[in-house]
């Protein structure tokens, strides 16, 4: 297969190391490769045989007339030069996109294949027993518990429960601290009753788990304490439990859970949080001869750290020690997107299988670092002008100024009562362009580096602040 690789001269040499033992030819167009025309390219296949060509990933412009016109396929190779080495290995293997730069194709293809993957295993895991459908233990991915602190206090409980599922969590988790009544744990699943998905019951008062227990699926926990006025009832109802020691062994009350009739069991050696016997803790996950239960939420909480490694590393610890469900909250400001950080982390746990790393699965938990650095070549020029420091007070727009924020996910640009929406910084400043709003350039500047901004924070999950630094 002959492919030609029409290219920019400061990134010549990239590209010419990157086609080096393929049968491809290299073709400088210009000083940038994105700068490649249709009339240019139609030149070039008028030159030579080809079967294929691949065009930069940054290249704006349409050559669908001139592969109708030669009959040569023309696809969008990579954004940058540096990953077209990664696309000509696989190139017999995948199939290019018209539209789609290359790198996007294939971060999205090997997501694909990755979430299949995730669904096969699971499929075909065995598990210890399921709780409403959702298999716990034995070869099955590590569940996702996550907690809603004081679930009574909440005005929209409802709309909290499915947020948390639709995050990715396998099992919901109502705490009621001791503030709660029987029949505000009565209300709070009267609300949820008809979802479908595992709800579980954080309370270790025997009086409000008897509450719970007519939809709860998993009550958490059963101790020393509670076991003899409650367990009976735990039984009977068939839920399933999460076991904490207190003044005997797990082991000892897991025996008299089982004598009760209760079958489903989970076994919590009680994570603690780092500086406060984490390491030492980790030495009581024996395997108990039943699922056992890992608490990182209480981890996560308790450390400034950006919880998205913390996840990640509490995940792999988890895994080592055959966890079965892993707990994880958004208490804080600091944990927000905890859920859906976990849940990715028990899926490459999951596809790590023989391999010795979780690396290189299709999935990852990379926000702001890179795995690989572009390699662009350095740029070229024969003068520079410093830049002038911006003036801190700019010129009002005669048209008026925007009020700029996010909600639920959404760029807000507001003037004069009337708001303009979009998921994309670029798709609102575009629609202002449409609407005449902005007259100076200076303005026009302003708004999309806030604007810009807007979509970093929803991306990164922080708030917003118009004017200030992000």
């Amino acid at each position: 297969m002959r492919i030609l690789l029409p290219t920019g001269r400061i990134t010549e040499e990239v590209v010419r190391k990157a086609a080096a033992g393929y049968d491809a030819m290299v073709v400088v167009t210009g000083e940038l490769a994105s700068f490649l025309t249709p009339h240019h390219l139609r030149t070039l296949l008028a030159d030579g045989s080809y079967d294929m060509v691949i065009t930069s990933g940054m290249c704006t412009a349409s050559f669908q007339q001139v592969e109708e016109e030669t009959g040569v396929p023309i696809y969008r190779g990579p954004r940058h030069a540096a990953d077209l080495s990664l696309i000509l290995r696989v190139i017999s293997t995948i199939e290019l996109s018209r539209e789609i730069p290359a790198d996007d194709l294939l971060t999205s293809l090997r997501q694909k294949e990755a979430a299949d993957r995730v669904k096969i295993l699971e499929t075909e895991a065995a598990g210890d027993f399921s709780i409403r459908g959702v298999k716990i233990g034995k070869g099955s991915r590590m569940k996702v518990l996550a907690e809603i602190m004081d679930a009574h206090r909440y005005p929209d409980i409802r709309k909290k429960v499915i947020r948390f599922f639709e995050d990715g969590a396998d099992i919901v988790d109502l705490g009621f601290g001791f503030d709660a009544t029987a029949d505000d744990v009565r209300r709070v699943f009267d609300r949820i009753s008809d979802l479908p998905g595992p709800l579980a019951a954080d309370t270790q008062n025997p009086e409000l788990i008897r509450a719970a227990l007519p939809r709860a699926d998993l009550i958490l926990s059963l101790h020393d304490g509670n076991i003899n006025e409650v367990g009976s009832d735990i039984a009977a109802a068939k839920a399933a439990v999460v076991i904490v020691p207190q003044e005997r062994t797990i082991g000892e009350i897991i025996k008299e859970a089982k004598n009760l009739g209760i079958t489903r069991l989970i076994a919590d050696p009680l994570l603690q949080p780092a500086g406060s016997g984490l390491t030492k803790s980790l030495t009581g996950f024996s395997e108990p001869g039943c699922p056992l239960f890992f608490g990182a939420g209480n981890v996560t909480e308790l450390i400034d750290a950006d919880s998205i490694g913390v996840n990640a590393l509490l995940a792999a610890m988890a895994h080592e020690l055959h966890v079965s469900v892993i707990f994880c909250s958004e208490h804080s400001d600091k944990t927000q997107g905890s859920i859906m950080e976990m849940r990715r982390a028990t899926e490459m746990m999951l596809l790590t299988g023989e391999r010795p790393y979780p690396k290189d699965l299709g999935v990852d938990l990379f926000c702001i670092k890179e795995k690989r650095r572009r390699r662009e070549p350095p740029m070229e020029y024969s003068g520079i002008v410093e830049a002038e420091q911006m003036p801190d007070e700019i010129q009002y727009d005669p048209r008026g100024n925007f009020r700029i924020g996010i909600e639920d996910g959404w760029i807000i640009a507001v003037r004069n009562g009337s708001a303009v929406r979009g998921k994309r910084w670029q798709d609102v400043f575009y629609t202002l362009l449409k609407q005449d709003a902005i007259s100076l350039l200076d303005h026009a500047g302003y708004l999309g580096r806030e604007l810009y901004k807007a979509e970093l924070a929803i991306k990164f999950g922080r708030s917003f602040e118009q004017d200030g630094p992000f």
